[in-house]
């Protein structure tokens, strides 16, 4: 993983070191994920904008830590216009808010939120994605 500031030092991770363990985690998903998600643009934002936070009914800029945006691939058609990006967006300002204030490594984090985010791009709920996450895993 990137030399990546740790809570004891002085400078907070700059939008490019999340822009970095973002890379880092995509590129440890496996093959056969990473293929169906060709095309989609992850972006780190400090925040989410106005019509985000609006549209998503959000109490604070720091109530959301990622945004799939798009069409999933259950609602894609081949003759769909395709007008649209399909878009990650990772927040910065409140993934470090969450890091500071839980007992997760910041990467551990980017990689939990991302992969979340990958899971909505593949057409899962939220609900969807806890019951895998509450899966034992597998030896």
């Amino acid at each position: 993983m990137a030399s990546l500031p740790t809570r004891r030092d002085d400078r907070a991770p700059i939008l490019g070191d999340i822009e970095g363990i973002a890379a880092e985690a995509f590129e440890a998903i496996p093959e056969v994920l990473r293929a169906r998600v060709e095309g989609v643009v992850i972006q780190v934002h400090e925040f989410p904008d106005a019509e985000t936070i609006d549209d998503m009914e959000l109490e604070t800029p720091f109530d959301i830590l990622g945004l799939y945006s798009g069409v999933d691939l259950t609602s894609k058609s081949l003759t769909d216009p395709g007008d649209g990006i399909d878009m990650i967006f990772l927040y910065r300002r409140p993934l470090l808010d969450y890091w500071a204030e839980n007992d997760v490594t910041l990467g551990e984090l980017v990689r939990h939120v991302l992969i979340h985010e990958i899971g909505h791009h593949f057409g899962y709920s939220d609900q969807d994605m806890e019951a895998i996450e509450e899966r034992p895993a597998r030896p």
